[in-house]
């Protein structure tokens, strides 16, 4: 759902289409469905039934998640429209603006509290509003998220309609070259991966349930991103890995 919400503000809406969608979700009632174009009605009714499919599976004590979680993925729709906003205005923003927003359209504070939401009483208040906070933990894993994600766009090419990567904002505001830039942004990720160990390190253990999950959603990148490559939407750049490691027989 979040990857048909992403690509619908990225390349597939106009910049009206995607107000009515963003209005709509800060909504939040499926009357709003009438005024969204038709292509568009499916999405908003199946995102509504999802969520209340994961609030009825939620025990009685659990329930207020389901705020948090609400929450982030309107904020999420709101990040999306800016940047459409932004594509359609052909404005090209600092680097220290794209760092900053895509800290969010990274999807990765949203899909940890949408993780956190199944797990058991571990994951208790505390750490949803933790999450919520954007701490500097969750700002680095999305950071990862984005500038794996950036690397990879740079060097095998985006659609015409994406918002300029972070390695083009870098370009521009820096004055350097294609590879001087995919350098740097490589060297700030490595940076933020040693905030993210660092901050695992430090963690209060009451907030251990959500940096497991922080951490191994930046993992989980570092391999659909490896060397450059899109697993994440060539989804064939990962076949012999599922093969290694599910179906090959290991000898005993």
């Amino acid at each position: 759902m979040v990857s048909l919400m992403d690509d619908t503000f990225d390349v597939h809406a106009t910049l009206e289409e995607c107000h009515k969608l963003t209005e709509a979700m800060q909504r939040w009632d499926e009357s709003e469905v009438s005024n969204l174009p038709e292509y568009l009605r499916m999405l908003y009714i199946k995102t509504l039934s999802n969520f209340k499919e994961f609030e009825d599976n939620l025990k009685p004590n659990q329930e207020y998640r389901m705020y948090y979680i609400k929450k982030a993925y309107k904020q999420s729709s709101e990040y999306y429209l800016r940047e459409a906003i932004w594509s359609s205005e052909n404005y090209r923003p600092s680097f220290k603006e794209h760092e900053e927003i895509s800290i969010m359209t990274s999807g990765l504070p949203m899909l940890t509290l949408l993780t956190l939401t199944g797990y058991d009483d571990i994951a208790t208040k505390e750490v949803f509003e933790w999450v919520s906070g954007i701490p500097e933990m969750v700002r680095a894993g999305s950071q990862v998220t984005r500038f794996l994600n950036d690397i990879s766009s740079y060097k095998l090419g985006k659609h015409k309609k994406d918002m300029p990567s972070a390695v083009e904002c870098y370009m521009v505001e820096n004055g350097a070259t294609g590879e001087e830039a995919v350098a740097a942004v490589a060297a700030l990720l490595e940076n933020r991966w040693r905030v993210l160990n660092r901050e695992n390190m430090e963690i209060d253990r009451v907030l251990l349930p959500a940096a497991e999950v922080v951490v191994n959603m930046a993992r989980t990148n570092e391999i659909i991103y490896l060397k450059g490559r899109d697993g994440y939407t060539f989804g064939g750049d990962l076949e012999d890995l599922v093969t290694d490691l599910f179906l090959k027989y290991v000898p005993v």
